[in-house]
């Protein structure tokens, strides 16, 4: 069997066949880099006895090539990725939460100062217990026992 430095010389034309025959126009390096390796793999799992090298390798590749674009396919399908436009108008944006704050401070009434710092970080910021310790200037165990304070506080709340 060939270096895998031959392979890449003497298969590079049918990775390249492939990719325009599959209409392949975006990310074209990245798709020949996975031609690359759908070759490297081939040449691990070829088996003499089975038949044609040549005729392996180019179904390998097609098959790999074919399954990175389904995947590619589908991870366009699914993330939405905005324009640079967007970022550039979405910098100084700075968002508040007035309707929401009054909503949960209508709910925490009952609650001890502490345990409606916990409410509010927990519920509009998404802090774990570490980062309002640090913001509170607090221990941890004094947060949780906020959290568990108001947590039994709100279950009775909910069940009246």
């Amino acid at each position: 069997m060939e270096s895998f430095e031959e392979l890449v010389v003497h298969y590079s034309p049918m990775i390249h066949k492939i990719i325009h025959t599959l209409h392949i126009y975006k990310n074209w390096d990245e798709f020949y880099q996975h031609g690359l390796i759908a070759l490297w793999e081939a040449s691990n799992r070829f088996e003499p006895e089975k038949g044609n090298f040549t005729s392996y390798a180019y179904n390998y590749i097609r098959g790999f090539l074919l399954l990175e674009l389904t995947k590619a396919h589908k991870y366009e399908e699914n993330c939405v990725c905005p324009k640079e436009e967007f970022w550039e108008t979405a910098e100084g944006i700075f968002i508040d939460y007035p309707l929401e704050t009054e909503t949960i401070l209508s709910v925490c009434t009952t609650l001890t100062p502490n345990q409606r710092k916990w409410v509010l970080y927990t519920a509009l910021h998404d802090l774990s217990i570490k980062e309002i310790a640090i913001k509170e200037n607090v221990s941890m165990s004094a947060v949780k026992s906020w959290r568990a304070g108001a947590r039994e506080k709100l279950r009775e709340r909910i069940a009246e």
